[in-house]
């Protein structure tokens, strides 16, 4: 593919946006022209008719069009346009007005045509070639501060993704200084009709997976890359992964421009900011969801709204969400001193006018959780306290079920007790086809939601259930990072494990989405599933995680596999497979309808299951357990809870509870 011209593409021959530049430029020749004669006669000569020269002016504008099209005139992005499109447009003039002399001696022998109209032309054609341009970039983003380009030979060539705001800003950065490090040599781009146009001088060759042929390419012109760098977040995590791999296999490593906070005016020389390393999350990205946030804020808006478990990872991210809604109050539940008060003290930092209260406590303390609904009176509940981590949970069998198990009872029974609104459960795909006692206990707290959603009790019970969020704590991300600090190695349990993952802020996006949307009785006795896309291969993650540590796995950090570990799956699932998987008119969000029991025949069961574990009698209590989830399969007997868990493996474990 030559890099003086457009990637072959079918749709790349012909683009619209081009095409009015190309208009726009060669109407602008033509009344320039008429302009300049015009204005010549009428200072000086006697004043003649308009088009009283018509070939010239046609001449004048096929000339015009042939040497604006041969300088990339029509490339340039107007948003984008700079001091190097104002130079190219200067140049292109004085090319055109030179080629168009010698043309009309040779038709007419120059006759009838004032010579000094040449010099009015010039700076004529100019303005109204420049001029729009910059208007336009004015009104996009009020910036015209252009910046001369100075020689960058001794940079570090680099090619960058996305024809993009941070794109632009990076190249200019480059620009300032003759001390910068990096000099643009290309941009690729996920637009195809921006191909084979230029920011700022920099062309973009081609789409993201023309990256090989764009690096030969350039290698063949003596500017082979040595790195590619991000410029742009609309990327989702398919084709990060994508670059990444193709990245790789090229020898370049893969990076992001700074952010756009870090381009500071005014600069020392060599003081820019400096390139930084691309974000796991990057690669578990998947395209925006279209979100009624009109409808999340009637939900919560001047409304009292509890979350329990405020301190943890979904937790936290949920009361952030909410106080931007603005709500009457908002209550933090938390049995960990510090966990409540460092969200305590984030929300009094950014949202200082917020009735907010920080409450420690246990979900499974029902004398706890009466008190704290009798004063606060939530209209509003978000549960999401829980104990979460598989082989914890599994060491500690009665903890794990008073917690996961009671404290849902505890927090449902208060709800229907004292007039609550909404209560919203959030669940864990572990509790489909359970093989741990972490994920049959989060089971069971789908079934006493359901079980109370299908009663007449004016509260209406909201069951979300989702996979593993990215940088939960105990989750896999956090874990390879740590052993990537120490050099090595990276624990996976087995070659083939995956998990599903999704960011905590689209988790609790689609969570408040979820529960905005009251699908009335459709949605009784039935659980939303969060679409959390393809599952990843944990091997693959590590793998990714290394190189984008500039690593090679394998040579520089080995993989360790560690062996599954008590109660965990090779896999996970997010519904039953004889469960009915309806859609919804949310994106991104599903309904399950699993097996459910009725309130009044299962109560007796929780109270048996709360004594059972308060007695730390292990083995009726996972009797109890096996009875209410019969799907639920233990790999072993769990023992007495007195063995320490494992030491920590890759696993992501850490998920929606």
């Amino acid at each position: 593919m030559s890099v003086d011209q457009p990637s072959r593409r079918p749709n790349a021959g012909f683009n619209p946006r081009i095409a009015a530049v190309a208009l726009h430029d060669v109407f602008m020749a033509a009344f320039s022209f008429e302009l300049s004669v015009w204005l010549r006669y009428q200072t000086y000569g006697a004043p003649q008719q308009p088009l009283f020269l018509w070939h010239g002016t046609l001449v004048f504008t096929v000339i015009c069009a042939v040497v604006f099209w041969r300088m990339g005139l029509y490339r340039g992005i107007w948003r984008y346009a700079s001091m190097a499109d104002l130079t190219a447009i200067a140049k292109a003039v004085t090319i055109a007005l030179l080629a168009f002399l010698p043309v009309m001696f040779a038709l007419d022998r120059l006759e009838n045509f004032p010579r000094s109209a040449m010099l009015i032309n010039w700076p004529l054609l100019v303005l109204l070639l420049a001029a729009p341009r910059m208007l336009y970039r004015y009104l996009k983003d009020g910036n015209l501060h252009a910046v001369l380009q100075h020689d960058a030979e001794q940079r570090v060539p680099v090619l960058l993704v996305g024809a993009s705001d941070e794109a632009e800003a990076f190249i200019r950065e480059m620009g300032r200084s003759r001390l910068a490090g990096y000099r643009a040599v290309g941009i690729l781009d996920h637009k195809t009709t921006r191909i084979g146009r230029d920011i700022r001088g920099v062309r973009v060759l081609g789409g993201l997976e023309d990256l090989e042929p764009v690096v030969d390419t350039l290698d063949q012109r003596g500017e082979r890359p040595q790195r590619l760098l991000l410029a742009t977040s609309k990327l989702d995590g398919a084709d990060v992964r994508a670059l990444l791999d193709a990245a790789d296999q090229l020898g370049l490593p893969l990076s992001r421009v700074p952010r756009l906070t870090d381009f500071r005016g005014g600069t020392e020389p060599g003081d820019g900011p400096a390139v930084r390393p691309v974000d796991v999350e990057d690669l578990l990205r998947r395209p925006q969801r279209s979100l009624d946030r009109d409808a999340m804020r009637g939900l919560i808006s001047g409304r009292r709204v509890l979350v329990t478990g405020a301190g943890g990872t979904i937790g936290s991210e949920l009361t952030r969400q909410i106080a931007a809604f603005d709500p009457a109050s908002l209550v933090l539940m938390d049995n960990s001193e510090y966990a409540l008060y460092r969200i305590g003290l984030e929300l009094d930092e950014r949202w200082p006018d917020l009735p907010c209260r920080g409450v420690l406590g246990d979900v499974r303390d029902e004398v706890r959780v009466e008190q704290l609904f009798t004063r606060e009176r939530p209209e509003l509940v978000f549960h999401a306290a829980a104990f979460k981590h598989v082989p914890m949970v599994e060491a500690n069998p009665n903890e794990g079920l008073l917690t996961n198990v009671l404290g849902t009872a505890n927090i449902a029974e208060a709800c229907r007790r004292h007039g609550t609104a909404v209560m919203v459960q959030i669940s864990t795909d572990k509790a489909v086809n359970p093989t741990s006692v972490m994920g049959a206990s989060k089971r069971v707290a789908e079934m006493i939601c359901q079980s109370l959603s299908l009663t007449d009790t004016g509260c209406r019970y909201v069951t979300v259930r989702f996979g593993n969020v990215h940088g939960s704590t105990g989750s896999v991300v956090p874990l390879f990072e740590r052993q990537l600090a120490r050099g090595g190695p990276l624990t996976v349990t087995h070659p083939d494990i995956t998990r599903f993952f999704m960011t905590t802020r689209e988790a609790v996006e689609l969570v408040l989405q979820a529960t905005a949307a009251d699908l009335g009785g459709e949605a009784a006795g039935k659980i939303f599933v969060l679409d959390m896309g393809k599952p990843v291969r944990i091997e693959d993650l590590a793998r990714q995680m290394i190189r984008l540590a500039g690593l090679r796995p394998g040579v520089d950090v080995e993989i360790a596999h560690t062996g599954l570990r008590p109660g965990e799956k090779l896999y996970e699932e997010l519904f039953h497979s004889g469960e009915a998987l309806l859609a919804t008119a949310i994106d991104g969000v599903h309904l399950a309808a699993p097996r459910s029991i009725d309130h009044a025949e299962l109560t007796p069961l929780l109270l048996q299951l709360a004594r059972a574990a308060g007695a730390r009698d292990t083995a009726a209590a996972l009797a109890l357990l096996h009875r209410l989830v019969p799907e639920f399969r233990a790999d072993g007997d769990t023992g007495s809870g007195a063995v320490a868990p494992p030491p920590p493996a890759a696993v992501a474990s850490g998920d929606a509870g």
